[in-house]
């Protein structure tokens, strides 16, 4: 098995986690430690359907499967906004949300923590899937 880079790792959980659910993906073959990309809105596909490595690869999750949706949000505001606990689980209700959760945030001077709170537990997530993966990490 091959050391990979966990900031290689994280760069593929961002590329995945920037488009809604299934329109991105990558793949880490965990013997050579590269990792494939595949858009589903564009023209980028690095993935060999009939040459790839399939046993020894793994899929790299999308931050919903880490629980890093909307239950991270809420996390959130119990933790530093309880008082507007209400008032956000209502903006998750309709169309926008995140749009106007951050808004939100800026208008509380908040913007800045929330960005810190989401990497520091997307990182957390991210390394026990790791973990959990039995990857061995360099950094």
């Amino acid at each position: 098995m091959a050391h990979i880079s966990f900031s290689d790792i994280e760069d593929a959980f961002l590329f995945v986690g920037s488009a809604s659910y299934c329109e991105h993906s990558a793949f880490l073959n965990i013997e050579t430690g590269q990792i494939f990309y595949r858009s589903e809105m564009g023209d980028l596909d690095e993935v060999d359907e009939d040459n790839m490595d399939w046993d020894n690869t793994i899929e790299i999750p999308h931050k919903n499967n880490l629980g890093l949706g909307k239950s991270l949000v809420f996390d959130f505001m119990e933790k530093n906004l309880s008082d507007d606990y209400n008032l956000v689980r209502d903006m998750f209700r309709r169309r926008g949300a995140y749009s106007n959760f951050k808004d939100f945030l800026s208008s509380k001077g908040m913007l800045e923590a929330w960005y810190q709170f989401e990497n520091e537990r997307e990182q957390e997530a991210l390394r026990l899937w790791c973990e959990e993966n039995e990857l061995s990490l360099l950094d």
